[in-house]
């Protein structure tokens, strides 16, 4: 019960790395971004790219992987997503979906169909209650921690946070303040797109790297945006960790509901949402 429980954790941190961006991508720019899951499975083949290069020191991997999202999450947002900022959500989901479309056809094109494993950077267990426990995923689910905690920080103390908060209250409030809230927003998408890619490069040791990895996470990750609401920070960050629960517990006793129980579960919220309104 005891690896269960922090199987639990593990999904729901690698959850809240990907609901996030997604979460803060549609608070601030009404923006349904299905390319996101493309970014996600990039960062996973970014680290197996890297990781041979610096003779497999996996930080420095991580790190470059993330580096080299920077980029193409720029061009992204700068000439495909700016361009949809007021229209209707038909059109974003059009728009990236045909750009996670593409991403996985390249992904296919440069590193083939076949999955990629990688070893556990970490390769030790420690014991708990004399069970025997993978420290990889303990660190994983510190991490989620540690970048919950520094999001809030951002978000509450720094200036670019409060415009950002405050345009996820009220965008064309903001926008008559004088502020380029374009700018802005474009350093919450590429911040949200590194958060994606620390979620595929941690995923890739506990599974593997394959070209429809965002896919799988992708519908799993908006429930969570759902339950937690759309823009809401700490409500994406407990709704990732009890959905990644929810995910574990079934999958023990009825592993063919594991994802199913996980939409059961955002149905019964917006019911009560709907009905407590």
């Amino acid at each position: 019960m005891i690896q269960t429980l922090l199987y639990g954790l593990t999904t729901g941190a690698i959850l809240y790395f990907f609901a996030i961006g997604l979460s803060i991508t549609f608070g601030t720019m009404q923006i349904i971004n299905f390319a996101h899951a493309m970014v996600y499975a990039l960062g996973a083949y970014f680290l197996i790219t890297f990781l041979p290069i610096l003779q497999g020191f996996f930080p420095l991997a991580a790190l470059f992987a993330i580096l080299a999202i920077i980029p193409i999450a720029y061009v992204m947002e700068r000439f495909v997503i700016r361009r949809l900022y007021g229209e209707s959500l038909d059109y974003a989901m059009i728009a990236t979906f045909a750009l996670l479309l593409i991403g996985t056809d390249v992904i296919k094109w440069i590193w083939g169909n076949t999955p990629q494993p990688v070893t556990d950077p970490i390769g030790v267990s420690f014991q708990l209650f004399g069970i025997d426990l993978p420290l990889y995923r303990a660190v994983i689910v510190t991490m989620a921690f540690a970048v919950f905690a520094g999001l809030n920080l951002f978000f509450k103390k720094s200036i670019v946070g409060k415009i950002v908060i405050a345009a996820l209250e009220d965008t064309e409030g903001v926008r008559c303040l004088g502020l380029n809230v374009d700018k802005y927003f474009s350093i919450v998408f590429i911040l949200g797109s590194a958060l994606a890619v620390l979620g595929g490069v941690l995923y890739a040791p506990i599974s593997s790297a394959e070209p429809y990895m965002g896919f799988d996470i992708l519908l799993i990750a908006f429930a969570v945006v759902i339950v937690g609401g759309m823009g809401n920070l700490t409500g994406t960050f407990i709704s990732a960790f009890v959905l990644g629960m929810v995910i574990a517990l079934t999958g023990r006793y009825y592993s063919q509901a594991a994802d199913t129980m996980v939409f059961v579960v955002m149905a019964a919220v917006l019911i009560f949402r709907r009905s407590d309104a």
